[in-house]
Formats: structure tokens, C-alpha cells, sequence
């Protein structure tokens, strides 16, 4: 055989070789794949599970800087601590976005809602300041610069009609945390994936089996050192987010009995109601963790009978009766979410812990 049409033959073999180990390398390249990533932020635990093209961990990461850096009353840095020292008054876009969002959930509330707890938080000993159990007096003294409702936006300015008006975002900002990561996956291709920070969740498209991620609740058992989880039921969500407050995992003992870290910001006193948690179904984590908190504050009575009929925003409260029990009440939205329950889950009952890991799958 003439070496020259050897040579050409041999030539176009490693061509089409070539060819087909490029083809399926990029093939390789550009299936998506379901990637996993935990770490902690803000002193609590975070787990995202998101199917994209390529790892994501670093925009994860700033996306969480970013937060911290805006919003975080505990970051000496954050453009929040420069607007509570009086340093600046403008506000970034994700400072706007909580101040809004704030304001609205405030009005809708009554009030029970209000980010400018952050004095009476201090002076409870919950927040960046060390605190005790403080008197009466020092209560009606807090209470004159606390309201939302004493500011006002100007362009991108924030105006407060007291100096000493301070806010604090926590109750809020682990929503925001979530949704923003959330909007992050979805600008770099992904349309499945679930992220979790602290027990705020939102979730997206389907899991890495192909069904609905399923979201375990909590049983509100008291746990002021160590967090354990015992799933009381299961909700399925899809494009939605899911936010639990509680008074069970963050409380202290203060002259013999316990105060939870969620402060009445019309009364200036630690929350006391037989209520031990709320769990909100709704479009955006944001959302969904004001009003896990604003919940809370307004006790039973007022979040059923303001509630009931609200099919926007799914509610569960988890309440103790005189003997101990733990007592269910949800609204129709949500009952429409539990897995294994009928819409007659909507009505008070008896809560009993189902047999399952907690957790989110």
C-alpha cells in the first residue's frame, strides 16, 4: 500500500478520534449535575443543593458576604451599624429591599412586626450589647424611639425623626440571605435547587429524584444549648419559601424564669403567649420569615383569627394546653402543603411527632 495513502488514512483516524473525544467532553461539560454546599454563617448552619453546569461555591460565598455586609448589626463594618451610629443615611438596594419589606409586614401586622427592636434586643441581652432583665422604667424610656413608623425614605436616604432609632434585620435577614442565593442559582442556569440557612428555606423546581422537596417542621422542644431535630410533619413546596420562629431554641433564664429572644415592640416586653412556634408558607423567604416573627409576637388568638382566610400566606402555630400538649392549628394554604394530611388538617388537633428524620429531601 502506497505510505501516502497510509498517511492519510492514519491522518483522518486521529481526526475523527479528535472529534469524538471533544464532542463528549463538551457534553460532559455541559450537563448539569446536582452539587451540594454547607458551611456557617451567623452562627448558624446552611445547606444548598442546587443542579447547575459548574460548582458554585464562590458566588455562594459572596452572595453571603454581601449580606453580612449590608445588613449585619453585629459586623462593626456593615453599612447597617454605620446608619445605627449615624454615620450615613443611605441605604444599598438589599438594605431597601428589608426596609420595605419591613415596612409593609409592619402595617399589615398592626405593628407586631417592627425591625426597630434593636435597643429593647440589647437591653433584653439578645443582641450586640450585653444586657439583663431591665424595669419598667428603662422599657417606657426604649419605647419612645422605637417604631418603623418614625422613618421615612427620601431617594435612597433613610430619615429618622429620633437619632437614637436603631434597626435590627435578623428577624428578616436569613430570608433575604436565601432568596438572594436563590436569585444567584437561577442568573447562572439553575431552575432545581433548594437553600436552607438556619431553618429558612426556599425551594425551586424538583429534587435531585425528580419530586417535590419535602421540608420537615420541628416539634418546638426546648433546647437553649444544643439543636436537635424531631420532625412533627413533612410540607412539600415548590417556587416557594418556608420560615419556623420560635421561642424554644433561643431563650435565657433570667430571675428564674424564661425569656425568649422575641421582643413585643409595642410593648417592649419579652413575647408571652402559650405559642411555641409559627411556621409561614409564602412566595419569598423574606416574606415568609417577618412573618414568622410578627406571628409570634401576636400570640394565637390573632394569628388564626387574621389568618384563616389568607390564601397567599400558609400558617401552622404550635401552642402547649394547660396539660402540656402540644396543640396544631394551620389554614387552609398550608394544610394544602402537608404530605400525608387531608384539608381537614386545617383544624386544631393534638400533634403528634412523625416517625421520620428532620431535614429536607
Amino acid at each position: 500500500m502506497d505510505n501516502r495513502h497510509l498517511t492519510k488514512r492514519s491522518f483522518i483516524v486521529i481526526m475523527l478520534v479528535t472529534l469524538i473525544a471533544m464532542t463528549v467532553l463538551h457534553f460532559a461539560r455541559d450537563r448539569k449535575r446536582f452539587w451540594a454546599d454547607e458551611g456557617m454563617v451567623w452562627t448558624t448552619e446552611y445547606h444548598i443543593t442546587y443542579e447547575t453546569h459548574k460548582h458554585l461555591r464562590d458566588s455562594i460565598q459572596a452572595v453571603l458576604a454581601a449580606v453580612d455586609a449590608s445588613a449585619s448589626p453585629y459586623n462593626s463594618a456593615s453599612l447597617l451599624t454605620r446608619i445605627n451610629n449615624n454615620e450615613t443615611q443611605d441605604f444599598d438596594s438589599l438594605l431597601m429591599k428589608l426596609y420595605n419589606a419591613s415596612l409593609a409586614i409592619n402595617r399589615a401586622s398592626q405593628g407586631a412586626f417592627d425591625p426597630t427592636v434593636m435597643p429593647l434586643v440589647n437591653a433584653w441581652g439578645f443582641g450586640y450589647k450585653s444586657g439583663k432583665m431591665p424595669n419598667k422604667m428603662q422599657i417606657d424610656s426604649l419605647l419612645q424611639f422605637v417604631g418603623i413608623g418614625k422613618t421615612h425614605i427620601v431617594g435612597n436616604r433613610l430619615v429618622k425623626e429620633d437619632a437614637r432609632i436603631q434597626f435590627d434585620f435578623s428577624s428578616i435577614a436569613k430570608g433575604l440571605a436565601c432568596d438572594e442565593v436563590g436569585l444567584m442559582l437561577q442568573r447562572n442556569g439553575a431552575s432545581n435547587f433548594l437553600v436552607e440557612i438556619g431553618g429558612e428555606v426556599v425551594a425551586h423546581g424538583v429534587n435531585p429524584r425528580g419530586g417535590q422537596w419535602h421540608i420537615s417542621v420541628d416539634m418546638p422542644t426546648d433546647q437553649d444549648t444544643t439543636v436537635s431535630h424531631q420532625a412533627a410533619l413533612v410540607i412539600a413546596i415548590n417556587n416557594e419559601a418556608v420560615a419556623t420562629s420560635g421561642n424554644y431554641r433561643k431563650f435565657k433564664m433570667m430571675d428564674g424564669r424564661k425569656v425568649s429572644h422575641i421582643i413585643d415592640p409595642l410593648t417592649g416586653y419579652s413575647s408571652t403567649s402559650s405559642l411555641l412556634s409559627v411556621t409561614i408558607i409564602a412566595p419569598d423567604c423574606m416574606t415568609a420569615d417577618a412573618w414568622a416573627t410578627a406571628c409570634m409576637v401576636m400570640g394565637s388568638g390573632k394569628v388564626q383569627q387574621l389568618m384563616d382566610s389568607r390564601a397567599d400566606l400558609g400558617v401552622m402555630t404550635i401552642s402547649a394546653d394547660d396539660a402540656g400538649n402540644y396543640i396544631v392549628w394551620s389554614n387552609k394554604a398550608f394544610a394544602n402543603h402537608v404530605v400525608g394530611h387531608n384539608p381537614s388538617f386545617n383544624r386544631a388537633q393534638e400533634l403528634q411527632p412523625c416517625e421520620l428524620q428532620a431535614g429536607h429531601y
